[in-house]
């Protein structure tokens, strides 16, 4: 008898009524996408919120794992999302357009890695692991763009951060988001 298994593991929980914007080449975020109220005591002109969902499903027969697949995507929350319109600019709107960029690429990255796991009884373990190092890395890498770029304010550093993340979405362009 073969039997499905579904786990569903979520970087953000989400609501069911919660909207998300996927990312896509083609889809840019506008300051109306930033639809949570600023946080005034904050020194940040405006925050990102997005993250990467995941889930898994897993065929058996009997207690023998035979096959699985994966869903990774990388959203953008608007409700979770906020800038101050009167210190924010169209510079502002790329830093944080390459926040989203960053987190597609983790989930490039994350599809890349699943890509090469082989079927075998340690199977949700390793599907696990990947989802915790992949976080981990993303949230390193998010403040370490922050940091190297002073939040947007050094444009040598801002410029130099574009043209990398760039590159490396070009590396890894097979792994991209599909809507």
């Amino acid at each position: 008898m073969i039997r499905y298994l579904l786990i569903c593991i979520w970087v953000f929980m989400l609501h069911k009524d919660e909207v998300t914007i996927p990312w896509s080449d083609s889809c840019k975020l506008v300051w109306s996408d930033f639809q949570a109220r600023p946080n005034q005591d904050s020194d940040a002109v405006a925050i990102t919120a997005s993250g990467i969902t995941f889930n898994y499903s897993i065929k058996k027969t009997g207690k023998r794992i035979v096959s699985y697949k994966t869903h990774v995507n990388a959203h953008f929350y608007p409700k979770k999302s906020w800038f101050k319109p009167s210190l924010t600019d169209s510079h502002i709107l790329s830093h944080e357009q390459h926040h989203f960029n960053i987190t597609e690429l983790f989930a490039r990255k994350f599809r890349q890695r699943v890509a090469n796991v082989e079927v075998s009884q340690s199977l949700i373990k390793e599907l696990d692991q990947i989802h915790y190092d992949i976080n981990a890395e993303l949230s390193n890498l998010q403040k370490q763009y922050d940091k190297e770029t002073d939040f947007s304010r050094n444009f040598g550093q801002q410029a130099l951060w574009q043209k990398r993340i760039e590159i490396e979405l070009a590396a890894l362009e097979s792994f991209k988001s599909t809507r």
